[in-house]
């Protein structure tokens, strides 16, 4: 469809309608020819015992449905064979197909650890030494400044030293 002339709703509507149609009478026509197919098969291989006989005949015809019985269980141990082998060969195929795409790696997310945590992580009951680095620094005592009473002279004391730096630095 072009840009200028878009499909109306009811003309969308109408076509979706349309092919629902189409799609559920192909569904009746498969089921029926589904039944049709299983009914001829169970007509060609299975046909109506005639019970009429006498008990010699009616013995044989059971051992005659014994022998089918048994080819059919046979015939379907193959196919289940075959299947689970057909699964084994993709499930094979599927690992194949990931080694040959490589794994990707997961993106490693943050995770907030101590270093006592990490190296207990990593050395289990044998971690004995803490590692509480704050613990092993030294104590410094600060110096406080002397503040005058004034707070006028404060501010003018601060550019004088500040003045003094700057004259050394020139000098220099």
């Amino acid at each position: 469809m072009s840009e200028g002339k878009r499909m109306t709703s009811s003309r969308r509507h109408h076509l979706k309608s349309l092919m629902l149609q189409i799609a559920a009478t192909w569904l009746e026509q498969e089921a029926t020819d589904l039944t049709a197919a299983k009914e001829a098969y169970m007509a060609e291989t299975c046909p109506e015992p005639d019970l009429s006989l006498d008990q010699a005949s009616l013995i044989e015809f059971c051992k005659k449905l014994s022998q089918a019985l048994d080819k059919i269980d046979e015939d379907r141990y193959d196919a289940e064979v075959k299947v689970e082998k057909a699964d084994k060969d993709i499930a094979e195929l599927k690992l194949k197909v990931v080694e040959l795409a490589g794994v990707k790696k997961p993106a490693l997310k943050k995770v907030r650890m101590s270093a006592d945590a990490m190296l207990q992580a990593l050395l289990g009951g044998k971690h004995k030494v803490t590692m509480d680095l704050r613990a092993n620094l030294k104590q410094v005592k600060k110096e406080v400044k002397e503040e005058a009473g004034d707070g006028v002279g404060d501010w003018r004391k601060n550019i004088e030293d500040k003045a003094d730096r700057k004259k050394m630095f020139e000098t220099s």
